[in-house]
């Protein structure tokens, strides 16, 4: 957390598909601490009442994880509100987040959830509404984006999440549209920031610290929320960029961090690692050659033996 104008900010890790699971969050707190919140990835509230073994899963972590918000996503109120009552009882996190910004055509096409809800208020306010009503004994808030195709939108949007009793909204300054495409609006979410008295965090485009303070500047935020900027550099959160991370503390948390990917989920499971590889080491001149086997490793082993060869 840092500070704006003596009032404290939040940062916190995105929730991210396929990237805030446990192996990663538990990295970002080793070497950033604990003082920032950890919103976990997006999980299917129909899944998880169904007892889906592979979700239920997702939804575990370990206590020095805490803070951590637990994202669902989700199209009908008594689906999400069973869903987030079952993984409060089970696995207690902070907070629950209800996606309403999810671009992909799975999420926001076909099951009628995350962006689409911004196209449809009245589904969005009811899910919240309903989740209020549980009394669930932790935070609930919304994570969206500026609209479907208008950036105008969320003017409209936010003000109806807020008189549901939501007590925070983290906006991503795109819309759905837009996708990752484009540079994120600030400017957006400072109007939202002026126009709501809930707490609202920006997201989009913070990439480093001279990003958080810019971003803060524009926004007024109490809250920042990096996503992207996060992967390869867990670091960010205590307020060091990625090219000031010493190289042989960067080739010591790679190793540290493909080992728990592999301890959660299997031996074989470093080909879905890659993916993280790609983010450490972006941007580091001279290593063409090992980047493309670093994109082919199939052990641990041979993880450790190309990254031996990195200069620093």
């Amino acid at each position: 957390m840092i500070f704006k104008d003596d009032n404290l900010v939040v940062l916190a890790l995105a929730p991210m598909a396929d990237m805030t699971d446990w192996p990663f969050c538990q990295i970002c707190r080793k070497v950033s601490g604990g003082d920032f919140v950890i919103f976990r990835e997006m999980v299917s509230s129909e899944a998880i009442v169904r007892t889906n073994e592979k979700t239920l899963k997702m939804c575990e972590f370990d206590q020095n994880e805490h803070p951590i918000i637990q994202q669902i996503f989700g199209a009908y109120p008594e689906v999400v509100v069973k869903a987030a009552e079952l993984i409060v009882k089970n696995y207690k996190p902070d907070g629950i987040d209800i996606n309403m910004g999810c671009p992909v055509p799975k999420i926001a096409g076909k099951a009628d959830c995350g962006a689409a809800l911004l196209k449809d208020p009245e589904r969005a306010v009811s899910i919240i509404k309903a989740l209020k009503k549980a009394n669930l004994g932790v935070t609930v808030s919304v994570k969206t984006r500026l609209g479907w195709t208008d950036n105008d939108d969320i003017l409209k949007f936010a003000p109806m999440m807020e008189e549901t009793g939501v007590d925070f909204i983290s906006i991503h300054g795109r819309t759905k549209q837009e996708g990752y495409t484009g540079i994120a609006d600030w400017e957006k979410i400072a109007q939202v920031k002026k126009l709501v008295s809930i707490p609202v965090f920006a997201n989009g485009d913070i990439k480093n610290n001279a990003d958080i303070k810019r971003c803060l500047e524009i926004t007024g935020a109490d809250g920042i929320m990096i996503g992207r900027g996060a992967l390869g550099n867990p670091w960010i959160f205590a307020g060091i960029d990625r090219e000031d991370v010493p190289p042989e503390e960067l080739k010591k948390i790679v190793i540290e961090h493909a080992k728990l990917h592999i301890q959660h989920y299997g031996e074989k499971s470093i080909t879905t690692f890659r993916k993280h590889l790609a983010y450490y080491f972006k941007g580091i001149t001279g290593i063409k050659d090992l980047r493309s086997e670093l994109v082919r490793v199939k052990s641990i082993e041979e993880l450790e033996n190309i990254i031996q060869k990195i200069p620093g």
